[in-house]
């Protein structure tokens, strides 16, 4: 793990609802920073990624499983793993932790497609710089 592959931050009132407990949907634009950053600091930009690489990315798929609640003044980690790298698509899943515990689990899916919008295998340089993505930390199978 490395810092550039992880968000940390402290949940305010605005990030959570009436009862102090963070809004489900809140989730998603935390790992989208998270995986937008850390591709930024490996040279890439998410939307710029078909004058570097010959392609663009559709979020095809995604969701959160959440295991406990999150409240506010909570410190979180969002940490992107590796789930899969496919043919033509890959997921990224996102492990938010506080004090080292699971509090949710998502995931996005990203298809690769070329300039025609045509499906497109993951190029070799991205594919190279998902694998130093660690492997997730918490097995979600059972639950």
């Amino acid at each position: 793990m490395s810092d550039r592959d992880r968000l940390a931050f402290q949940l305010s009132y605005g990030d959570c609802d009436a009862m102090g407990i963070a809004y489900f949907a809140l989730y998603y634009p935390w790992m989208e920073r998270t995986y937008t950053s850390w591709l930024y600091s490996h040279g890439l930009r998410s939307g710029d990624l078909e004058p570097d690489l010959g392609i663009v990315t559709v979020g095809v798929s995604s969701g959160a499983t959440y295991h406990r609640t999150a409240k506010v003044f909570d410190e979180l980690v969002c940490q992107a793993v590796l789930d899969r790298i496919g043919t033509s698509s890959y997921t990224v899943g996102y492990e938010f932790t506080c004090d080292d515990e699971l509090v949710t689990r998502g995931q996005m899916t990203y298809a690769c497609r070329d300039a025609a919008f045509a499906k497109t295998p993951v190029p070799g340089r991205l594919a190279g710089i998902l694998r130093t993505l660690p492997s997730p930390r918490f097995d979600v199978t059972s639950t």
